[in-house]
């Protein structure tokens, strides 16, 4: 795919992709820990672990596969870089069949909870909600929400899990305790999205105002009090998400937020949330939106405020963005253009597009990098690169999430936090039975060792 041209109405940005002779030094020092305490700490932050899901079918029912690289490796030479290799289709499936009855299918969204103790998965093509003993990658808990858990957002003080249950329009909470290893589905906390009420009166799922209320990605705030949730059909809703049930406080339409919005970031009290393309009403979508989190309040808000500011809205046909990170010491916004083959980069102290990365080159001819996440030294960003037959989130002749070379996309963030270059890919093969790719990769997490 090629990257289209920027949207008029947008601030000119700086193309800063560099071609791989003139890409930054690779690699990290030896496997030796320091012994200056300074000189300890900064190898704590640069000795890391990634994982990534591939969504493709290890067993008839479902399963898929978990992949954990090392740090070192992985930022030396990538495509050479030995995971670990994680088969859901064993342990993890044999505990869902136990805990749930049924077996998970399609694992599509990986988050680390705060204390990096635990990964939790959610399963797109079924409702399952798994937890992970991070260090030992072994299942713990299994949890079925329903008809589809499409993202599960753990709390940053660890208390709850917030789990969009996107085709049955719920949202749903799951109590934890990480230490103890307990999680439990809080019924009474569910808040249903095709039925409610805004505060303003106004149904919560209506034709004009927000057509489709299937929850896409909740973004816990924080301060762990409120949740954002993008809507498929455009729009979005703040939730007291420690009240029971969940209450909303925040209500927005089509009009002001656009459809499929996934994955946020905060820093210094704005939460930055994007929308995206992925269903056949809206193939491509690009937008990125600020919040001040301080003007959430548990008394509800008037329709479409506390108003956001829009960053960028691209409308062209070429454009999906999905995945978005924070560089540069929080400086920047990195947001991932999975159609567009591209990283469009933000300042966060003026909210405006400053640069473009192009990720097209020797290394892919069409990376399509979907979710992104940096690393604790914040030295590099890894992208989740789709397949040319994804099984999520693509639409039928649009193309939008196709990729040529699926697999773990390495980038090296340049000293200024606002450039950067892709400088490895790790492959991720899988084979169906006609020999065809089938490779898929998109939940992705970094995790501290």
């Amino acid at each position: 795919m090629k990257l289209l041209p920027l949207s008029s109405t947008l601030l000119v940005v700086v193309t800063v992709a560099l071609p791989l002779a003139l890409a930054f030094s690779v690699g990290i020092g030896g496997t030796g820990s320091p012994s200056d305490a300074s000189a300890q700490a900064a190898f704590a932050r640069s000795s890391f672990e990634v994982w990534v899901m591939d969504q493709s079918d290890t067993t008839a029912d479902g399963g898929g596969t978990l992949y954990v690289y090392p740090s070192a490796a992985l930022t030396a030479v990538a495509a050479a870089a030995e995971p670990e290799v994680v088969d859901l289709g064993g342990e993890a499936r044999a505990l869902c069949l136990a805990q749930t009855g049924t077996a998970p299918k399609r694992p599509h969204m990986l988050m680390v909870n705060a204390s990096e103790t635990h990964a939790v998965v959610a399963f797109v093509a079924t409702g399952h909600v798994l937890f992970l003993d991070a260090p030992s990658r072994t299942p713990v808990a299994c949890l079925d929400v329903g008809e589809q858990a499409h993202a599960a957002y753990p709390a940053p003080d660890e208390s709850y899990v917030i789990v969009a249950n996107q085709n049955g329009k719920l949202l749903q909470r799951i109590r934890t305790d990480y230490a103890a290893g307990t999680f439990a589905l809080d019924d009474a906390a569910t808040l249903g999205l095709a039925i409610c009420t805004t505060p303003s009166g106004a149904a919560c799922e209506d034709p004009t105002l927000r057509p489709d209320n299937a929850p896409v990605c909740p973004v816990v705030t924080a301060d762990a009090r409120f949740t954002a949730v993008t809507l498929r059909g455009g729009g979005l809703l703040v939730v007291d998400s420690r009240a029971t049930p969940m209450a909303i406080v925040a209500e927005y339409d089509a009009a002001t937020i656009r459809p499929n919005g996934c994955v946020g970031v905060e820093t210094a009290g704005t939460l930055y949330l994007n929308s995206s393309g992925g269903t056949a009403l809206t193939p491509f979508a690009a937008d990125l939106y600020a919040f001040e989190v301080a003007a959430f309040s548990t008394t509800p808000s008037p329709p479409n405020a506390p108003a956001p500011t829009r960053i960028f809205n691209y409308s062209d046909t070429g454009s999906d963005t999905h995945g978005c990170v924070l560089v540069g010491g929080d400086a920047y916004v990195w947001v991932a253009d999975r159609a567009g083959n591209r990283i469009i980069v933000v300042e966060v102290t003026t909210d405006q597009v400053v640069a473009e990365i192009d990720l097209v080159g020797e290394l892919s001819a069409d990376p399509a990098p979907d979710l992104i996440a940096v690393s604790p030294d914040g030295d590099w960003v890894f992208m989740a690169l789709r397949g040319p037959a994804p099984l999520s989130a693509n639409v039928a002749g649009a193309n939008n999430a196709v990729g040529s070379s699926p697999g773990l996309g390495v980038a090296r963030v340049g000293p200024d936090g606002r450039s950067g270059a892709l400088v490895g890919v790790a492959p991720i093969v899988h084979l169906g039975a006609d020999g065809a790719v089938t490779a898929d990769p998109h939940g992705l997490a970094v995790r501290s060792r």
